[in-house]
């Protein structure tokens, strides 16, 4: 996938709400237990980075998408649960200091500017992201947990060559951790993992939204791009709300 453009990308990035050095900033952030700072401090500075690298050509859009969903982030429920209190100071934040609401705007431009959306699929992704969208039938047929449904999954790798190096499972999410023998197909030309990644995990995609259907949350291949491990996820989809990429309007009035 060719992603977005670089002009488009760098100027999203540049509209990050910057913190000042102001008595509101830091009531607000402490609020925020520090989320805010951490973003200005070490995370935006590293997204600027891959931006600049992906309008270069040296990373893919994967890499930039990853590190923007890795975000300092500020809980707000655990699982279905609201926790109260902090979607309360998250209000407060907001009422002190404006780019509180700010920040989670531009977060929300940023992600759908990097997502995968099915407008943005050329016809080859479109026939990729169907074909694992039909075979998840066959694949998952009768597999109701995550539990089930990894184990259909791990196969589904073996089957096509992945080799599987670990897997885990913690707080109800089977994680599994593996080498593509596909990342550097093609790597001269069009740069590595980009047929691993961009091309061949539209098939994944298709997995994802037959799963998020059935109130499965499928996380496909992620993180790779330092070493030659890859990683994937499995558990029970559940409405996990944090700041930014829940805007403060969504928690003002609560009691």
């Amino acid at each position: 996938m060719a992603g977005p453009s670089s002009d488009d990308l760098l100027t999203a990035v540049d509209r990050f709400p910057m913190p000042s050095e102001s008595e509101e900033f830091h009531r607000a952030d402490d609020l925020l237990d520090g989320t805010y700072s951490a973003m200005a401090e070490s995370w935006y500075p590293e997204l600027r980075r891959l931006a600049t690298a992906y309008a270069d050509g040296d990373v893919l859009r994967e890499s930039v998408l990853e590190h923007v969903e890795s975000v300092p982030s500020f809980r707000l429920s655990e699982g279905a649960t609201p926790l109260t209190r902090r979607r309360a100071a998250l209000a407060s934040a907001a009422e002190i200091l404006d780019s509180v609401a700010e920040v989670s705007a531009w977060y929300d431009d940023l992600r759908t500017l990097l997502a995968d959306t099915p407008e943005s699929r050329s016809i080859l992704e479109r026939l990729l992201h169907d074909f694992g969208y039909a075979a998840a039938y066959v694949l998952f047929l009768g597999a109701s947990s995550p539990e089930r449904v990894v184990r259909r999954l791990r196969w589904a790798y073996r089957t096509v060559g992945v080799r599987i190096d670990s897997t885990a499972s913690t707080d109800g999410t089977e994680r599994t951790t593996f080498t593509c023998p596909y990342r550097d197909v093609a790597a001269g030309r069009c740069g590595k993992r980009w047929v691993c990644h961009e091309k061949l995990d539209r098939v994944d995609d298709g997995y994802v939204t037959y799963l998020r259907e059935r109130g499965i949350d499928y996380q496909r291949p992620h993180g790779c791009a330092g070493s030659e491990q890859c990683y994937s996820s499995v558990a029970r989809h559940g409405p996990s709300q944090w700041w930014p990429k829940t805007p403060p309007s969504a928690v003002v009035g609560e009691s």
